[in-house]
């Protein structure tokens, strides 16, 4: 089993039928428990009903919580969810809340140096105490992870670049990747070339785009990979990005080839997105069907 931390935001997200447990740190511990790896999650709930709620309900998981702090100052965190009629989603993410107060301690330090991956998103780094303690854990982790989420106005362009430079692992969506070109003065209509700029500007050797429904590319060592994804219907997109990462720093560790990798990654963030939530329960058998149809 590998030790895996994901650093950032836990919250409740709030659809038209009800709330649950998300934030996309959260998501990704969450896959990569279901894919038999040890998860802890890093962050921070308000001393308040919706947190202990949170709490309570992730004591039902196997996601090790220990990294989870309390505070009497700010409030749990909630996402209002709105969903189109393609189930595309659109957040409503309020400020300041919990989150956004994660506490460098030396326990957290000792839980990233006893992990073999370090994952962490733009979002948390929106204010300054999460970014501090961020960097701090960045400067002792192993192998880094860096999941961009760019949720406007919610990121400062300068933070994202220096988080970049420390990733071994980037992934973006393609508007994403389109944004952060332009702020590197940097065009091109070719992903790769994107890719293989950003890679040379952050030295950063892995990256990795998701493209919705056409799939999504992958780029190592000046070469790239290529899934044009899986025909599903949508139910709603939250969490399948974030269980595409999980599947896909799941297969960096257990040394997967890279096409394997990007298949699978892109079948369970497809299966994701066919059904309700962020955190469905997937079998194998519906992940080996997908990608083999």
């Amino acid at each position: 089993m590998s030790k895996i931390v994901c650093f950032g935001e836990v919250l409740w997200d709030v659809f038209p039928d009800g709330k649950k447990i998300g934030g996309a740190p959260l998501n990704v511990a969450l896959r990569l428990s279901s894919l038999n790896n040890n998860s802890t999650i890093i962050s921070n709930v308000g001393n308040d009903d919706l947190g202990r709620e949170l709490i309570r309900n992730l004591k039902d998981t196997n996601v090790n919580i220990e990294g989870i702090q309390t505070t009497n100052n700010y409030k749990t965190s909630e996402v209002v969810v709105t969903l189109d009629k393609s189930g595309s989603a659109t957040y409503t993410i309020e400020q300041p809340c919990a989150w956004d107060f994660i506490e460098h301690t030396n326990k957290l330090k000792k839980i990233t140096e006893e992990a073999e991956v370090f994952i962490y998103g733009s979002l948390a780094s929106r204010m300054q105490t999460t970014y501090s303690t961020l960097l701090k854990l960045i400067s002792v982790a192993s192998f880094k992870v860096f999941d961009v989420n760019l949720r406007k106005p919610h990121y400062n362009m300068e933070c994202i670049i220096e988080l970049m430079k420390y990733a071994d692992l980037i992934k973006f969506n393609e508007e994403e990747l389109i944004e952060i070109s332009k702020y590197y003065n940097f065009s091109s209509n070719s992903i790769k070339k994107l890719c293989a700029h950003i890679s040379k500007q952050t030295d950063t050797k892995h990256i990795c785009v998701t493209l919705g429904e056409k799939g999504a590319i992958y780029y190592k060592d000046d070469k790239s990979f290529r899934n044009f994804g899986y025909k599903i219907k949508v139910k709603d997109t939250v969490g399948a990005g974030d269980s595409f990462l999980a599947s896909f720093v799941d297969g960096i560790i257990n040394k997967l080839n890279e096409q394997d990798i990007l298949n699978r990654s892109c079948a369970i963030g497809a299966l994701v997105a066919s059904k309700n939530g962020a955190n469905p329960k997937l079998n194998q058998n519906e992940i080996e069907n997908l990608m083999v149809s």
